[in-house]
């Protein structure tokens, strides 16, 4: 069952996913940065641990047979394998926090997010249902840049964040609320179908969309609690892995021939292949310059 509230004043689910694309533009659209020709991702997302005390309607984890909580965590091994080779090819993009999981349920979250926070921003979305007082004024102080708080059960959750928020004594900016309590099938209809395991609301039918191309592997990848990476947070059945990075440098599966293989696929506005021949999602809104990069890239090659 959902835990979402179905007896709060409705909201335009558009206007705060609007606001969710606004947030992350500066960071999504910037340009691109480059080693040996190669145009570098600007935004890293990892999936810390594979559970959730949630089971939303909208998200794959409310279906135990597409996303079951396996309670999987990433090591601090990884994390340290990670930063080496992004050092290596002076990555200056950003971290989101998020994934498959609740990434503040990972036990060691505060020694991860001080680890990364020394050299890039890191942006956590979190259900806030694990946050504390104690935990916002440590996450402030283990170098997060933004918490994003993903509203679920109704406004009166504003004034319960807002209340911690002040009593911690971090600067107001540092936490984002998002306000999400609708009725699944209203929030279905403005989100994706995660590369085609939700099926609730009215989601756009992927043979109508105006424009099948998708920006997601010019600018971003996903990378799981095991080191696993995939080319965007869609694919929960984690159907199409590029490589994996404790057996491979980074830029060497960012650079790689199934990477760029993809690329080129979804470049070209084909969605032939799982988990893409699934998705009904506009990948478009974000990237357009590493998009160009990309192409202008492989010209002088």
């Amino acid at each position: 069952m959902s835990n979402i509230g179905h007896n709060n004043p409705p909201l335009d689910p558009k206007e705060t996913i609007e606001k969710n694309i606004s947030r992350k533009k500066p960071i999504l659209d910037r340009n691109p940065q480059y080693f040996k020709g190669t145009p570098i991702p600007s935004w890293i997302e990892l999936s810390l641990i594979d559970v959730c005390n949630r089971d939303c309607s909208f998200c794959p984890k409310s279906d135990e047979n597409i996303a079951p909580n396996t309670y999987m965590k990433m090591e601090q091994v990884l994390i340290e394998k990670l930063i080496s080779d992004l050092k290596k090819i002076n990555f200056d993009g950003s971290f989101t926090m998020c994934g498959y999981g609740e990434p503040l349920l990972h036990p060691n979250i505060l020694e991860i997010t001080n680890s990364i926070g020394q050299f890039w921003g890191i942006e956590i979305v979190t259900n806030g249902d694990p946050l504390t007082k104690k935990k916002l004024i440590q996450l402030y102080n283990s170098k997060v840049s933004k918490l994003v708080v993903s509203m679920y059960d109704g406004p009166e959750q504003i004034e319960k964040f807002n209340s911690m928020l002040e009593e911690a004594k971090v600067p107001k900016d540092f936490l984002v609320l998002r306000d999400r309590w609708y009725k699944g099938e209203e929030f279905a209809d403005y989100i994706t179908n995660r590369a085609g395991t939700v099926k609730n609301g009215k989601q756009v039918d992927l043979n109508k969309l105006i424009d099948k191309k998708c920006f997601y592997p010019a600018y971003h990848v996903q990378i799981d609690w095991n080191g696993d990476m995939f080319i965007c947070p869609h694919d929960w059945q984690r159907r199409n892995p590029m490589g994996n990075i404790m057996q491979t440098d980074f830029f060497e599966i960012w650079n790689g021939k199934l990477h760029n293989k993809f690329r080129k696929m979804l470049f070209d506005g084909k969605r032939d292949e799982l988990p893409c021949s699934k998705c009904n999602c506009n990948g478009t809104i974000h990237g357009s310059k590493h998009y160009e990069a990309w192409l202008q890239s492989w010209k002088k090659k």
